[in-house]
């Protein structure tokens, strides 16, 4: 029973994927080069869709990898981390980045939508995941922060809540001045 003992790591989570109905990579972010090339990835990619798709699981050792799975409606959402990872803690980071898109793109996640608020995913998944090391798991904060970073919205999408919210605050900051 000589088995190695490892170092605990901050480095958790290997990959993010959002693939489509037909397996192909509509969002995909890798944090190590355990597949260093596109084509490699796009491959990984293929082959964890074909294992997954058809099952009702949630959780899939492949390649000496341990995948974490989600899907709704059109949309397969992976958070992928090593063998000997917690799948409890790859499950937080799926369960977050899905809640958040879910509050986010208002109970509507499905592949037209989410491909209109590309942005939003982005800042989600930097905000839940940076270089590997999980830094947040509770999809309120998540989109809060996300509110916060897309402040930049033109006048013209807004809201009339957020139009006088933001003449408010103008308002404010030239007052204290």
């Amino acid at each position: 029973m000589d088995s190695p003992i490892l170092e605990p790591s901050l480095y958790t989570v290997k990959a993010v994927l959002i693939l489509d109905n037909d397996g192909d990579r509509l969002y995909a972010k890798y944090y190590d080069d355990t597949y260093p090339t596109v084509k490699e990835q796009k491959a990984f990619e293929k082959n964890i869709f074909t294992k997954t798709h058809r099952t009702d699981s949630e959780i899939a050792l492949l390649e000496g990898l341990t995948v974490v799975y989600k899907s709704n409606i059109d949309l397969f959402f992976y958070v992928i981390g090593s063998s000997h990872e917690n799948e409890l803690m790859l499950m937080a980071v799926l369960n977050c980045l899905f809640d958040s898109l879910s509050q986010m793109l208002r109970k509507n996640v499905e592949r037209r939508a989410l491909l209109e608020n590309m942005e939003g995913l982005f800042l989600a998944v930097d905000e839940i995941v940076d270089g590997g090391v999980i830094l947040e798991s509770d999809p309120q904060q998540v989109v809060h922060r996300v509110a916060l970073r897309g402040d930049d919205v033109p006048l013209t999408e807004q809201t009339v809540t957020q139009v006088l919210q933001s003449a408010k605050e103008q308002i404010k900051w030239s007052l204290l001045r």
